[in-house]
């Protein structure tokens, strides 16, 4: 529905501007590697970088989750928006000016609930800002209470802040009169229902504002401050968890603290919206919140994918130090390289901030920082005196949070600065650490093994179901053993004897009884490799009875197929005469039709043949391109399957091209395609012939005459296709 939203010159220009690289760098830390680049994926939890980005095609992907795909798949996924959105985000970074029509009403009704989510936050978070700004108690009361934090209007304006007047229900009263729909207004948390009479009231009343954003500057959640207290309204009230705000996956700043994050190559954490906003102002730009609760596994995430160096601040009275210890341990476990620095006593990363400007505020984080064992054995030393139990349960806690540092030589650095400071053996830590680490390997071997136990018994549980084992890529095609199978004797006829099977040929036969052969429009690779002349075509149509039937055991061929022609569909392939005699070119696309159709094949993945059919239809158009037409389809489906075809994990050498003189696919589509094609047909033949000897286990089969013997019948003709076809192929089909 939202395609023709733009026309496509716009989509081209788009997508002509929009650098994979620099877009996918504002998300992820991107080293080069190679002709490509490499960093930790966006899209889940990852230690060793597995996400790479290719700047020749325009393609990005993860092979370790396998998601990715263009510019604009990235965008959707990582922002969590529509096709038309993804492309209005890229417009609007790249200057491209995209008109719009008018939304129709069943438009604006197919708007599913998170747009109408997003929408409402930014409706929201400007009628916050216009308050604050314009109107009278917004600038007596707002204004003024952010100015006396010592906050400045150019600062006030970068975060977006804002003020919620002092009634109940002014936030809903303006969302009815601009037409916002109610249901929105709740699901977002702006809103919520009265038990007694189940009317809605703003949940940020009285308030000042602190919008939250994502990491591209989008509204997802609000934190609002009340200004005077009597003890019976919480201080700070935040937006509720919902469909586009998952608390434990945001950090408060992240947004505007990015770029710095990546330049100075290091992330100072603090508690609350203030001390961020403070320390921007100061000069102190790589700085997030976690926004008062302890860091989680989203959060760690989220700043190990711009640096492996993080510095937490605390405040100088040390409360909340020891509660928010236990998520710093999960940073350990990430790898990642911490610092911690305590303020002086009375002192907050606000009013620090508000103190100093930024070159004094970096030199004493620098003078008073220390790695975080170290701190937390200090920590935990003062509060355990003397005592030898409470001593002893400390030396468990600093053991336990050295187990999880994944590098040996850190690992072995700390055991041994904690024995100095613990007067402890170095051999007993060692000792320790030695016994969680194993108990932690065996917890996640076993963990591994219940998984391997599920997708085993999920996948027996397909292959009962008539699903049969997908083959390795890359292995020898050739026709299954049929000695030993286990395979039913016919049915008695009804003088007891035993019915004849009787032999027919495999191919279609003319009045004579001779084959009809017919001939390909293309030269197939075995042609005048075996001497055989033309290639016999066999019309090919399942006589299997109709149970639950399935193409698996040839999907990986016919995944190497559509990456041919996704990747060079356009390419001409060779030259041929037509009937008057005049020369024309076929492509890859044409060959890959016109063979299928030969033999009455179809591609057996829905997507496939959609695609295939799609781009039959425009190959002719004057610089038509595969690739691009996909990869700016209107279905993001189709997209991410064309992206994920067009992606390779790696790429030859330029010495190893050059030494070995390999010869790349694009240069030998003449021979490739038809290998691959026969590839297919060979295990389309392979599968038909498995399937036909499950429907001979049949009790209903076995005992109903007519139709075992038409399956024994197909049987022993597919048995002789089969046969051709691998001596064709050279009785083995190379796949790459």
């Amino acid at each position: 529905m939202y395609p023709e939203m733009i026309d496509q010159a716009t989509i081209d220009r788009i997508l002509d501007a929009a650098q994979i690289v620099d877009v996918v760098s504002e998300f992820v830390t991107l080293k080069r590697a190679g002709v490509n680049y490499k960093g930790l994926c966006p899209f889940h939890n990852e230690k060793t970088p597995s996400f790479v980005v290719s700047p020749s095609k325009g393609l990005c992907k993860c092979f370790s989750c396998g998601k990715g795909g263009n510019v604009v798949h990235f965008i959707m996924e990582h922002e969590q928006l529509n096709y038309y959105e993804a492309l209005k985000w890229l417009a609007n970074k790249y200057h491209i000016e995209v008109k719009e029509r008018e939304l129709s009403n069943e438009e604006k009704q197919a708007q599913n609930a998170r747009e109408s989510m997003f929408v409402v936050n930014d409706f929201a978070n400007n009628y916050f800002q216009d308050l604050l700004h314009n109107h009278v108690d917004g600038q007596s009361i707002g204004l003024a209470y952010f100015r006396q934090r010592g906050f400045r209007d150019d600062i006030i304006r970068k975060f977006q802040l804002g003020y919620s007047l002092n009634e109940r229900d002014a936030l809903f009263k303006e969302a009815m009169r601009k037409g916002y729909k109610p249901e929105f207004l709740e699901k977002t948390g702006l809103c919520y229902r009265r038990d007694n009479d189940g009317q809605l009231r703003d949940r940020f009343w009285g308030r000042v504002m602190f919008p939250v954003h994502t990491l591209s500057g989008k509204v997802i959640a609000f934190g609002g401050r009340v200004l005077k207290t009597d003890g019976k309204v919480a201080k700070y009230v935040n937006s509720p968890e919902s469909e586009i705000y998952h608390k434990s996956n945001e950090l408060y700043g992240i947004y505007f603290a990015k770029q710095a994050i990546v330049r100075d190559d290091r992330c100072f954490l603090v508690e609350g919206y203030t001390d961020v906003i403070s320390m921007h102002q100061s000069g102190i730009e790589n700085v997030v919140a976690s926004s008062g609760t302890s860091l989680t596994q989203g959060q760690i995430r989220l700043i190990h994918r711009f640096t492996d160096n993080i510095t937490v601040l605390y405040d100088g009275d040390g409360a909340g130090i020891k509660a928010s210890i236990r998520g710093i341990d999960m940073l350990l476990e990430e790898g990642m390289n911490i610092k911690v620095v305590l303020l002086p006593d009375g002192e907050d990363p606000d009013s620090f901030a508000r103190k100093h400007n930024a070159t004094d505020y970096k030199a004493y984080i620098n003078s008073h920082e220390v790695d975080f064992i170290r701190f937390k054995t200090n920590l935990l030393l003062e509060e355990v005196g003397n005592d030898p139990i409470k001593r002893a349960g400390l030396i468990g806690d600093i053991v336990r949070s050295i187990s999880v540092i994944p590098e040996n030589i850190v690992r072995s650095v700390y055991i041994r600065e904690c024995s100095q400071l613990l007067q402890i053996e170095e051999k007993l830590l060692v000792q320790e650490v030695n016994k969680l680490m194993k108990k932690s390997k065996e917890e996640k071997l076993a963990a591994a093994e219940k998984q391997r136990q599920r997708e085993e018994a999920k996948a027996l549980s397909n292959s009962l179901d008539g699903g049969v084992p997908v083959e390795l890529l890359g292995n020898q095609v050739s026709a299954p053993p049929m000695e030993g199978l286990d395979v039913p004797p016919p049915p008695m006829d009804e003088n007891g004897g035993e019915y004849s099977i009787p032999v027919s040929a495999p191919f279609p036969s003319d009045e004579n009884g001779v084959s009809v052969i017919a001939e390909h429009t293309a030269p197939h690779p075995w042609e005048g490799s075996q001497g055989d002349g033309p290639s016999e075509q066999v019309d090919y149509s399942s006589f299997v009875p109709t149970f639950n039937k399935r193409k698996k055991a040839y999907h990986d061929k016919e995944v190497l197929l559509m990456q041919q022609v996704v990747r060079y569909g356009e390419r001409v392939m060779y030259a041929e005469e037509d009937d008057e005699g005049n020369c024309r070119n076929v492509t890859v696309i044409e060959h890959v039709v016109a063979d299928l159709a030969i033999d009455g094949l179809e591609l057996q993945d829905a997507m496939h043949r959609r695609m295939l059919t799609e781009v039959a239809e425009r190959v002719h158009q004057q610089d038509f391109s595969v690739s691009r037409y996909f990869f700016s389809h209107p279905d993001p489906e189709i997209a991410r399957l064309a992206a994920d075809l067009c992606s390779e994990r790696y790429q030859l050498s330029k010495y190893h091209s050059r030494s070995q003189k390999i010869v790349p696919d694009e240069e030998r589509l003449h021979e490739l395609v038809p290998h691959l094609l026969t590839d297919l047909k060979l295990s389309i033949v392979e599968d038909e012939l498995k399937q036909m000897l499950t429907a001979l286990q049949d009790r209903s089969v076995v005992t109903d005459a007519t139709r075992y013997m038409d399956i024994m019948k197909r049987y022993k003709d597919l048995s002789e296709v089969q046969r051709m076809i691998a001596k064709r192929a050279g009785d083995r089909v190379v796949l790459s």
